[in-house]
C-alpha cells in the first residue's frame, strides 16, 4: 500500500460531496490513516468552528480507508454503527482524522477514529465505528 494508491481510492470509491471536503492522505501504518480536513469556510459555523457533519463525514472516509489499507484491496462494506463524542470545537485549522483499525472478521469490521487539530494536536473528536463487509 502507499499514500498514492489510498489517495486514489477517494475519487473511485466516494461520492462527489464527499470529495469535495478536499481530503488529502498525510500517512498511514499497519492499522491506520490519517487524513488531512483543510479548513475551509464552507464547512464551517460561525466563528469558523468546523461543522460536525463535516468531521463525521471524514471520519468515515478514514475508516474505509483504513479498511482499503488493512485489506490491501477496497472490500465493499457500509457502515452499521457510528458512535461519536465531540470534545471541543475546532476553529480556523485544519483537522487530521487518524482511523484505527481495532478488527476485521469475515463479515464485521470494528475501528477508532480521533480528530484533532493539525495545528496545536488537541483531540476534539473521537468516534468508534462497526461496518458489515459485503
Amino acid at each position: 500500500m502507499n499514500i498514492n494508491t489510498l489517495q486514489a481510492a477517494l475519487p473511485e470509491y466516494f461520492a462527489p460531496w464527499v470529495q469535495a471536503l478536499g481530503l488529502q492522505v498525510e500517512g498511514f501504518d499497519l492499522e491506520s490513516v490519517t487524513l488531512r480536513l483543510p479548513q475551509n469556510a464552507q464547512l464551517s459555523r460561525v466563528g469558523g468552528m468546523l461543522c460536525g457533519q463535516a468531521m463525521m463525514a471524514a471520519a468515515d472516509t478514514a475508516m474505509v480507508l483504513a479498511l482499503i489499507n488493512h485489506f490491501g484491496e477496497f472490500k465493499p462494506c457500509t457502515t452499521v454503527q457510528m458512535n461519536n463524542s465531540f470534545l471541543k470545537p475546532l476553529s480556523m485549522q485544519d483537522a487530521l482524522v487518524e482511523a484505527r483499525v481495532i478488527r476485521a472478521g469475515k463479515s464485521l469490521a470494528f475501528g477508532e477514529i480521533d480528530i484533532r487539530g493539525a495545528a496545536d494536536g488537541k483531540s476534539v473528536c473521537r468516534a468508534t465505528t462497526t461496518y458489515a463487509l459485503l
